[in-house]
């Protein structure tokens, strides 16, 4: 690579070994920078998330070389079925979206235990470095306020400094790079928190990633391989009250009191057993000021998180990686400071161009989800016209154009005409 400093050793240290900062790494020490990743944890571990990933991932997963072993772990998830609040169903499949196809015609579910692993060892075998129980706890920076490394302690709590010609965050909701930058942002809505548990003997779960919406909330129920993920999202408003339930406090709590509010669902879980404690994270709603600074990248759930309820964050953090990854690539050939800068600049606009109208979406599912009596209109349009239903599930699945929904003859259709033929 060629380099404006001769110092550091490094091109990049990416901080966050998630599928974020896995494929932004391969993509890196791919076509050869110098590559460190450092994750205060020690992989496998576990990570709340509905573990459910879009179709479109197929191509990338393939292009890191993994999708055979990921395959492996798997569950294949034809598509998606939605319940509404008033009980109309919502289904759609990833086959079934018109004259658009995904790299394949499924998702898969599988354990983010599983997942992770086999990324970062893709990105070790590019080449890149991977260091785990390193926490990052601040960002270098020079005189002119530019990204120059990061600060970190190992476990047993020993501090040292790391340099690199470039920092990409790609370390999650929580990030520390993106608030030692001052790009760390939060929306004012929705305010949700998710709840993420494993059971054995769940009743009656399919090839079909379940979303069921109540007028208190939502939960999602997935086969992801010899268990069933189930993950509840709730307002943040409202978590107390479950709290007070008859199970009790805590995530576990709040869970099976909910649960056992609506009989639908109860009887699914009747004599199921959860096998590992429960986990809360959130609230969600996150969104960077902007995805990069001079010297630095933000990645994955680092830069943007809406809510989990369209649940494609592990293709937008392989996708971001991928696209992180060019834009670090022609930070570091930059032959001067001004255009190292404006290649930063550069991938910001190319995330809004690639992700926003997803993001429109995004809001327009999470107003639905919270208006009762929108989200039964939609989902009785839906239930009718399948080929509509289609069309929406193949937008969350990522092989499907927003603008094929975010136009007035769709909107009005669904919001306004429901049943239309």
């Amino acid at each position: 690579m060629t380099g404006r400093l001769a110092r550091p050793v490094l091109d990049a240290v990416v901080v966050g070994g998630g599928p974020a900062g896995s494929s932004t790494a391969f993509a890196l020490a791919q076509a050869g920078a110098r590559v460190l990743v450092l994750d205060r944890a020690r992989f496998p571990r576990s990570k709340p998330c509905a573990e459910c990933v879009s179709p479109q991932a197929a191509r990338i997963l393939a292009k890191m070389g993994v999708l055979q072993d990921v395959d492996a772990e798997a569950r294949p998830i034809a598509g998606m079925l939605v319940r509404a609040p008033g009980g109309a169903e919502i289904r759609g499949d990833f086959l079934g979206a018109g004259r658009f196809a995904g790299s394949r015609d499924r998702g898969i579910a599988i354990r983010r235990e599983s997942l992770d692993p086999l990324l970062l060892a893709r990105a070790a075998h590019a080449g890149a470095e991977v260091r785990e129980g390193m926490r990052v706890r601040s960002v270098l920076r020079d005189d002119a306020g530019a990204a120059t490394g990061v600060r970190v302690t190992d476990e047993h709590g020993r501090a040292s400094e790391i340099h690199a010609r470039l920092v990409i965050g790609a370390d999650g909701l929580r990030s520390v790079v993106s608030s030692d930058l001052g790009l760390a942002g939060r929306l004012a809505w929705p305010r949700r928190i998710a709840f993420v548990s494993h059971w054995q003997g769940v009743r009656d779960v399919s090839d079909w990633c379940e979303m069921h919406v109540e007028r208190d909330g939502f939960v999602g129920i997935a086969d992801v391989g010899g268990c069933t993920n189930a993950s509840l999202v709730l307002p943040a408003s409202a978590v107390k009250r479950w709290s007070s339930g008859r199970f009790g406090g805590g995530a576990e709590g709040v869970f099976r009191s909910w649960i056992a509010a609506h009989p639908h669902l109860a009887a699914r879980f009747a004599g199921a057993t959860l096998t590992e404690p429960m986990r809360a994270v959130g609230p969600f709603a996150v969104s960077a000021k902007r995805a990069w600074a001079p010297g630095a990248l933000l990645v994955g759930d680092a830069a943007d998180f809406f809510d989990p309820f369209t649940g494609e964050g592990v293709y937008c953090a392989l996708r971001g990686g991928e696209m992180a990854g060019a834009a670090g690539l022609s930070f570091l050939g930059a032959s001067d400071s001004r255009s190292a800068q404006r290649a930063l600049a550069a991938y910001d606009a190319a995330r809004r161009r690639e992700f926003g109208g997803k993001w429109w979406v995004e809001r327009l599912i999470g107003a639905a989800v919270a208006i009762p009596a929108v989200m039964n209109r939609a989902a009785t349009t839906l239930s009718r016209r399948r080929d509509m239903a289609d069309l929406l599930i193949g937008v969350t699945g990522d092989f499907v154009p927003a603008s094929e929904v975010l136009n007035a003859k769709f909107l009005s259709t669904l919001f306004l005409r429901p049943g239309l033929r």
